[in-house]
């Protein structure tokens, strides 16, 4: 390239041509080339400054910072002019740092934050609060919880939902008794809604007719005071998927004589009955398949409004509907009030912030659920699972989840668990409500 560049030039001077003899270093000007700058049609001066270069001083006082993109050296040839940008933007290269630095430009001089240290510019949606940061879950009990689980091949809201406080749960927290909350029928639901992580399928596999008995020989085995059972939604089923969870209820509360298959006998361990709360689906409104989990012998029947009336069509599933679930709430406790033979039943809901809600709807909602003769309802931060789901509207600050329980504490609400990592099937909770249990079957 060098030599074929040297003959050109060469034969355009013997032709009397009044290109200057150009002195230097060829190899920096045939490399000039690439840039799209004709040796042959610019003046002498434009290349001797393309040779030698830009300095410094030239970045510096070139407008914006941007040095020979901004005007030190001018394109009189070419005649194309930049379009102008809506908003002017100073990009100034920070030295020693890789990355650039964006500065809104307000009338300084470009080139004025040189040397500063470069940060990036935090994302609001994928930064969390400090209050919603947690410890990686560990300990043995969690260890032993999961080995369990796997072994027993269960499925649980702890690991399908991802939910923040597995850790503290699974791993004994403040109340030294590791909890899991069993999901039942699968993994797979038959509804998408919008903040849920769990899979979702118009055609989940058949029901496990050992499950029962797999859950109760979990559950008795681990000598727990408190269960949660919930399940994925199951509209493929005609009842539900009712009598199945009712079934599960039942194992469990009947104790070891169903925890082995082989009816072996049991260690004392296994022969607590653990209070067992059920986190169902709303069964479409069915009546009779509320009824069927309701009279199973569990204590405490939970159902989630999950959101405001205003965001429901734009939160959960189309399936779901606000009055739908407020209707399969009253009538789990009303069906439940006619069987004398059984203690009264607690109703419990949940309620998720940072969808997009307003305080005077959470104060709306409070008084729908206490209209609907719920017991427990619970506050929980909203937390995008991934980039597919719901963007979170707001990460609502622990002094509102105060003010949040306080006031459903003034309507007369038996128990209100209210806080960022607060989820229906709560820790804290689930030991008050273990306690309150305690002393109506003292009473009985």
């Amino acid at each position: 390239m060098l030599t074929k560049f040297k003959s050109i030039l060469s034969n355009i001077r013997s032709e009397g041509s009044s290109v200057p003899k150009i002195s230097g270093n060829f190899s920096l000007l045939s490399r000039r080339q690439f840039t799209g700058l004709n040796p042959y049609v610019i003046s002498p001066e434009k290349l001797e400054k393309i040779r030698n270069g830009p300095g410094l001083d030239e970045f510096l006082k070139s407008k914006g910072g941007h040095g020979c993109h901004s005007g030190s050296i001018e394109d009189e040839d070419e005649g194309v002019q930049e379009e102008e940008e809506e908003e002017e933007v100073d990009e100034t290269i920070s030295p020693g740092y890789a990355g650039r630095t964006i500065v809104r430009s307000h009338g300084e001089e470009g080139g004025k934050n040189l040397g500063q240290v470069f940060h990036r510019q935090k994302k609001s949606e994928n930064r969390l609060p400090e209050w919603l940061k947690m410890k990686v879950p560990s300990g043995k009990n969690y260890e032993r919880l999961k080995e369990t689980v796997k072994k027993l091949n269960l499925a649980t809201v702890c690991e399908e939902a991802k939910c923040p406080n597995i850790g503290e749960c699974w791993g004994g927290g403040e109340h030294s008794t590791a909890t899991a909350t069993i999901m039942l029928m699968g993994d797979t639901c038959t509804r998408g809604c919008r903040f849920c992580s769990v899979a979702t399928s118009k055609t989940p596999p058949p029901l496990d007719p050992n499950e029962p008995l797999r859950v109760a020989k979990a559950i008795l085995s681990w000598g727990l005071d408190y269960v949660v059972l919930t399940s994925v939604d199951r509209d493929d089923l005609s009842d539900g998927g009712a009598q199945h969870i009712a079934l599960c209820v039942e194992a469990i509360k009947r104790g070891t004589n169903t925890a082995t298959e082989s009816g072996d006998k049991t260690n004392d361990k296994e022969n607590k009955i653990p209070f067992v709360e059920v986190l169902t689906p709303d069964f479409q409104g069915l009546a009779s398949s509320i009824e069927r989990v309701a009279l199973s012998g569990l204590d405490v029947f939970a159902h989630n409004i999950e959101t405001v009336r205003e965001l429901t069509p734009f939160v959960r599933d189309r399936r779901a509907k606000y009055d739908q679930s407020l209707f399969v709430l009253q009538h789990a406790k009303r069906i439940r009030a006619q069987h004398t033979d059984l203690p009264p039943l607690i109703t419990k809901s949940s309620i998720m912030l940072g969808c997009g809600e307003h305080k005077g709807q959470i104060s709306q909602a409070l008084a729908d659920l206490k209209a609907h003769d719920v017991d427990v309802v619970t506050f929980g931060q909203y937390l995008r699972p991934t980039r597919k789901h719901m963007k979170v509207a707001e990460y609502v600050h622990p002094d509102q989840f105060e003010a949040y329980k306080q006031e459903a504490e003034s309507m007369g609400f038996l128990y209100v668990a209210s806080g960022p990592l607060v989820r229906s099937s709560y820790k804290a909770g689930e030991f008050f409500l273990t306690n309150h249990l305690s002393k109506k079957k003292s009473t009985i």
